[in-house]
């Protein structure tokens, strides 16, 4: 099988990733079909070590920098995230190496006679066992598991990890899991495991409130991030920042981090990073020290997220999908930016909260520039725009992603940014057509092609 007739196969099994779920239900989503699926497999996920990692914000860049630790520690670490970015090969990884298109190729075509025995599987289900049988197949010797949507029913809730962690949580496919941050918190804290640890980032009462409870009832000691473990900003440059970490009791992982990641919101995240790292050395996980954490975090990696691809003038891709995420996004931008304008570039999946993104951003926004990008999901350009009249502001539009940064170019005046945000989608979009355009050090021609662009 090539690589992309694997691809393409992938792609012909359920996908919610393209299509809107209409019922998220035990019916619809069985942990039982996965389990059953991992059995015939042989169950690669017990055999090794994981990390789990459940929330609205944070949990894709917790990932990258736990997963970072882990490797200056000299382990081989699986990193499993979702979605991609730039090419579906990202989702798992080997300490930071996509998997091979050869070796995915070879996986697709060993299991698809497996897949066929069990009707119902879906795209992620199977997306979720192939990077537990790939790990396994290598040996790894930890893998950082990222929950792909809430937590309770997703399929990567088989696994015993050795710690849980849950960061931020806010509103989001709220006509999935509930309309409440209460509701959101129970089925974040679905991964919670009886007498497993678990880290929380900073919640808001009502979430904290849940998390609490299924901690207790499940006898999971809880540490929460803000409380047990507090931090500080110390320095912030346009190249990375410093904070400063300390525990309310007594920790040797203490101390200033550096990291390259840029925005406030990836201090809360390194916090909670840290503060997992030192519940693993208590369980005992020597290959955790101070020197490994402060190395890992020196050279996380995690693209789209408060990114600057151009400095002159500035030009910043941020994957924010949700009012929360776009909150944070302009807090950051005005305390890293003081008094910048922007021109925004917009595009969102048309399930997504846009009036709550766009409330948000609109502040520091000069010029507005709506498009979409190539996902089926995207909102369309001219209803995009009609949500900006509707909040009083009016917007250009431009067909697609390559259109809109040749009409941002052209809009720009002297001390304005361009700011892209909304979607995961038209960020890795931006991000390819201004690696083509530039003398940006950004990967060039490994990008996959999606079978819903032949």
């Amino acid at each position: 099988m090539e690589y992309h007739s694997a691809l393409r196969y992938i792609y012909s099994l359920v996908d919610y990733e393209k299509k809107r779920i209409e019922r998220y239900s035990p019916e619809e989503f069985r942990l039982e079909r996965v389990a059953q699926f991992l059995k015939v497999l042989g169950n690669p996920q017990q055999s090794y070590p994981t990390i789990h990692i459940a929330g609205t914000k944070g949990k894709g860049s917790t990932s990258a920098m736990l997963a970072s630790i882990a490797r200056e520690s000299n382990l081989k670490v699986g990193l499993y995230t979702s979605p991609h970015l730039h090419t579906y090969r990202e989702r798992m990884q080997i300490n930071n190496a996509p998997i091979s298109r050869s070796e995915m190729a070879a996986l697709v075509e060993e299991i698809q006679p497996r897949v066929k025995s069990i009707p119902g599987l879906t795209m992620f289900e199977v997306t979720t066992a192939l990077a537990f049988l790939y790990f396994a197949r290598h040996a790894v010797d930890l893998a950082v598991i990222e929950v792909g949507l809430g937590g309770r029913l997703d399929a990567t809730n088989v696994i015993t990890p050795l710690v849980s962690v849950i960061t931020s949580l806010s509103l989001d496919h709220t006509y999935l899991l509930g309309d409440t941050l209460a509701e959101i918190a129970g089925e974040k804290a679905g991964i919670i495991k009886p007498g497993i640890p678990v880290v929380s980032a900073p919640q808001k009462a009502e979430a904290l409130t849940v998390l609490r409870q299924t901690a207790e009832t499940r006898t999971a000691p809880l540490t929460i991030v803000g409380q047990d473990w507090t931090w500080e900003s110390k320095t912030q440059t346009l190249h990375g920042q410093t904070i400063t970490a300390r525990s309310t009791g007594s920790s040797p992982l203490e101390g200033d981090y550096d990291m390259p990641l840029l925005g406030d919101f990836q201090q809360e995240n390194a916090a909670t990073a840290i503060a997992t790292a030192a519940v693993l050395k208590e369980l005992g996980q020597d290959w955790i020290t101070r020197e490994t954490v402060k190395k890992g975090l020196e050279k996380t990696v995690w693209p789209g997220r408060m990114e600057i691809l151009n400095h002159a003038p500035l030009l910043i891709t941020d994957c924010a999908h949700n009012p929360y995420s776009a909150e944070t996004l302009r807090s950051s931008l005005e305390s890293w930016f003081p008094g910048q304008n922007w021109l925004l570039i917009y595009g969102a999946s048309s399930d997504k909260d846009i009036p709550g993104m766009l409330k948000a951003l609109f502040p520091i926004t000069e010029h507005v520039i709506v498009t979409r990008s190539y996902h089926p999901r995207a909102a369309a350009p001219s209803a995009l725009a009609d949500q900006c009249a509707n909040l009083g502001k009016g917007a250009e539009i431009a067909i697609n992603a390559n259109r809109a940064i040749e009409q941002a170019c052209k809009k720009l005046k002297p001390g304005m940014g361009i700011l892209v945000t909304g979607s995961i989608f038209l960020v890795a979009e931006i991000r390819e057509l201004w690696s083509k355009d530039s003398t940006l050090n950004l990967p060039q021609g490994d990008w996959d092609d999606e079978p819903w662009e032949q």
